[in-house]
Order: C-alpha cells, then sequence, then structure tokens
C-alpha cells in the first residue's frame, strides 16, 4: 500500500494532507509554518509516511495561466524533489482555497487560518485522485 502527501505551497504556510493511494480517502493531516524548520518536520512526515509521492498544489488563474505564485511554488518543488528525493506531480490547485474557506465557514465555528491551508491539501489530494493518476 503506498501513501501519497499533498501540499497546498504558500509563503507562510504549507497544508499537508494524507491518503493511501488505495483507499483514496485524503484527510488534513498538518500546517507546517513556511520557515527554517520546514525540511526538518517535513523529513520528520516523509519518515513515518513513506510517501510515493508529493502531490503539489500548483496555483493558476482560471484561464489555466501562470500567477505570479506559480514560478514560487515551481522553485519550493524542485527544492523539494531535491531535498527528499521524492518525485513531485503538479495538480491544479484552482479554487481549492476559496472551497476550503466556504466549508469552513459553513461550519459556523471559528477556525484558525492554517486549518484552511490543510483543508486546501485535501481538495488537492481528491482532485488528484478522482483523475486516476
Amino acid at each position: 500500500m503506498s501513501n501519497l502527501l499533498a501540499l497546498d505551497i504558500g509563503e507562510k504556510r504549507i497544508g499537508i494532507a494524507l491518503a493511501a493511494e488505495i483507499a483514496q480517502l485524503p484527510g488534513a493531516l498538518t500546517t507546517l509554518s513556511n520557515d527554517a524548520d520546514f525540511d526538518n518536520q517535513m523529513g520528520a512526515l516523509i519518515t513515518q509516511y513513506q510517501p510515493d509521492c508529493l502531490v503539489v498544489g500548483l496555483p493558476r488563474n482560471l484561464s489555466g495561466d501562470d500567477t505570479p505564485q506559480t514560478g514560487y511554488v515551481r522553485a519550493f518543488a524542485s527544492h523539494l524533489e531535491a531535498t527528499f528525493g521524492k518525485p513531485v506531480i503538479f495538480q491544479d490547485e484552482a479554487l481549492t482555497s476559496h472551497k476550503a474557506k466556504e466549508e469552513l465557514d459553513a461550519r459556523g465555528k471559528p477556525y484558525p487560518k492554517t486549518a484552511i491551508d490543510a483543508l486546501s491539501a485535501v481538495y488537492i489530494l481528491e482532485d488528484y485522485l478522482k483523475e486516476g493518476r
């Protein structure tokens, strides 16, 4: 059984979701700060869950064109691949943060911004699995 980790990469925070590929039920795992300790924390997650690959949300506008954030995410993904030796697969992340915020708002309870990031990563992973990749 193989695991998948999905990342919603932001300049301040990185939401992470996990799914066993066979079960295809992604769940929010955590949100890490995008700081000097990120590599250590991400390394611990990779050691613990042994993912086959990292699914990274690729930001684009609704027309499918790159945004200013796209280059940042591509560079970050290159760093992930080089540092952890896991292949990175890009998945369109259009509207995942918006959808996560709407779902959390609908629950009618306060939530931290980190919850948006983790739930966005879940949606990225759901989209990846729906495409049957």
